[in-house]
Formats: structure tokens, C-alpha cells, sequence
């Protein structure tokens, strides 16, 4: 059992490592907050004062402010949507025995360590490029008109993009849950008769809910800030321009860092709200 004093000790040890961590969050976050009050123009006078709320009511009166907020949501309940249901069936597949699982394991995770613009990049000039694209001489084999994806289709694209790098990190985490399900019961059911769908249904799914809502907490942290493949593929352009991009935009093409750290503590504001709101169902799941 710890002692007094020996608690002490590792409190005292983990001091360095904790006011680091809190100064790496806190002080980038103050520093937006005391921007968003201010006029600030780096190349247009600097410093012009403070303004109050005003950067705030000028970045959410914005024509772009709202399609760019749906945008954002539509982008990441795609991914999760598509990643979600397409893991747990790799991850059910990935289960079977076979010849060769193991390359046939790290060939599907492969793409979750490419970096994001190297991706995009690929889709856009090998799959999406509509004279030269692998799916425009798809198209055209079946004698259809080649569609050009990131303008006809944008938002669907990114989607796509996205979900092919962020399916792997799915995969495995439902993968090791299936991993962990008891075999025993599998077998009692279909010894009793039961289906497939329903044994899916009955054991699998619920023993995989938790893995699931993992899945869903930790690639929506990470999806609400998505940026480099848009920067990559469509510039912002076609109804794909992201809370994160508009904020890029206002910062630096525009040059108003008040008006972007205003539009930061929103960004911030709403991945609060979906933070908390899938906390409350992992919460759900982990104490069932």
C-alpha cells in the first residue's frame, strides 16, 4: 500500500510533466480568446485595439458561417457512417482463418499510416481525375460519361477520401473486440439453431458496442478538425469548405487573426458539444 509519503514523492515527480502539458493546452487557448477581442491585422496596422464580441458576431453572421458548420457535420457523420459499418464487416472477415492473415491484416491497415495530403493527393490524380482517373476509364469500359468527382461531387469525395484512411483504425479496434468475444456462445447458439443474422444481432453487435462507441469518440476528435484533404482537393471550393477552412481563410488568406480566433473558440464550442454528447453514450455503454 502507498504510503503519505510516497504519494507525495510521485506527485511532486509528475509536477514537470503536468504544468507542461497544462501550458502547451492553455496558453494557445488564451491566446485565441484574447485575440478574438481584438482587431488584429498583422500586414494591414497590427494591433488596432480591442473590439469587443464584435469578431464574433461578424464571423457567425457570415454567409459561409452555417454551410460551413453542416458541411463539417455532414463530412464527419459520412466517415463515421461508412467506417463504422464497413469495420465491423472487414473486422468480421479479418477474423476467419485464412492463408495468408497476416499480410492480408497489415495490407488493410496500411492506409491509416499515409499521411492525409499524400492520400488526397493519390484520389485526386489516380482515382478522380476525370480524363485520366482509374474510375473514369471504369466508367468509361461501361460506356458511361466519366463524372468529375471533386466538382460534380464534392462533398461525397471527401467523404470517400477521408473514410479510405480512417477505415483501418475502425477495423482494428472492432477487430480486437471481436477477438476478445467468448467462442463458447457462438456455438451454443447455433447448436440451438440460431441464424446468422441472428447471432450477428444478439452476440456479436452488443459485445462490439463498446468498441464502437470508441471508435465513433476518437475519430470524431479528429474529424472535426479535417484540413489537409480539402486544402489538397478542392480548395474549400463546392460546398466543401469546413468550419477549420473557413477559419484558415480568415486567418490567412484574409490576414484577420481576431476574426479567426474568434471563429476558433466557435470550432472549439462545437467540438465541446459533440464531445460531450458522444461521451454520454460511451458512458452509456462502458457502465452497461
Amino acid at each position: 500500500m502507498a504510503t503519505k509519503h510516497s504519494r507525495s514523492a510521485a506527485r511532486i515527480m509528475m509536477a514537470p510533466a503536468v504544468i507542461l502539458l497544462l501550458g502547451w493546452m492553455l496558453v494557445p487557448l488564451i491566446m485565441t480568446l484574447i485575440f478574438s477581442f481584438k482587431q488584429y491585422l498583422p500586414l494591414r496596422g497590427g494591433d488596432l485595439g480591442w473590439v469587443g464580441f464584435d469578431n464574433y458576431v461578424r464571423f457567425v453572421s457570415s454567409s459561409a458561417f452555417w454551410p460551413s458548420v453542416i458541411a463539417t457535420l455532414t463530412i464527419v457523420g459520412g466517415v463515421l457512417l461508412i467506417t463504422v459499418i464497413f469495420g465491423i464487416l472487414l473486422a468480421i472477415l479479418l477474423n476467419q482463418p485464412m492463408w495468408g492473415q497476416g499480410v492480408v491484416r497489415i495490407l488493410v491497415i496500411a492506409p491509416f499510416f499515409v499521411m492525409p495530403t499524400v492520400s488526397a493527393l493519390v484520389w485526386k490524380n489516380m482515382f478522380m481525375d476525370p480524363v485520366n482517373g482509374l474510375l473514369a476509364h471504369l466508367w468509361r469500359f461501361f460506356g458511361a460519361e466519366p463524372i468529375s468527382w471533386l466538382s460534380e461531387a464534392s462533398l461525397p469525395s471527401i467523404v470517400m477520401i477521408v473514410s479510405w484512411q480512417w477505415l483501418p483504425f475502425a477495423t482494428l479496434i472492432l477487430l480486437t473486440a471481436i477477438q476478445s468475444l467468448d467462442g463458447e456462445q457462438l456455438e451454443a447458439a447455433e447448436m440451438d439453431g440460431a441464424p446468422p443474422l441472428k447471432r450477428f444481432g444478439y452476440i456479436t453487435l452488443p459485445h462490439l458496442s463498446r468498441a464502437i462507441t470508441i471508435v465513433l469518440l476518437i475519430q470524431t476528435i479528429f474529424l472535426l478538425a479535417i484540413f489537409a484533404e480539402i486544402f489538397v482537393t478542392t480548395g474549400g471550393a463546392f460546398g466543401t469548405r469546413t468550419l477549420t477552412y473557413l477559419i484558415f481563410q480568415r486567418v490567412l488568406e484574409s490576414q484577420n487573426v481576431g476574426l479567426g480566433s474568434a471563429g476558433g473558440v466557435y470550432a472549439i464550442i462545437l467540438a465541446n458539444i459533440v464531445a460531450i454528447f458522444l461521451m454520454r453514450i460511451v458512458g452509456k455503454n462502458l457502465d452497461a
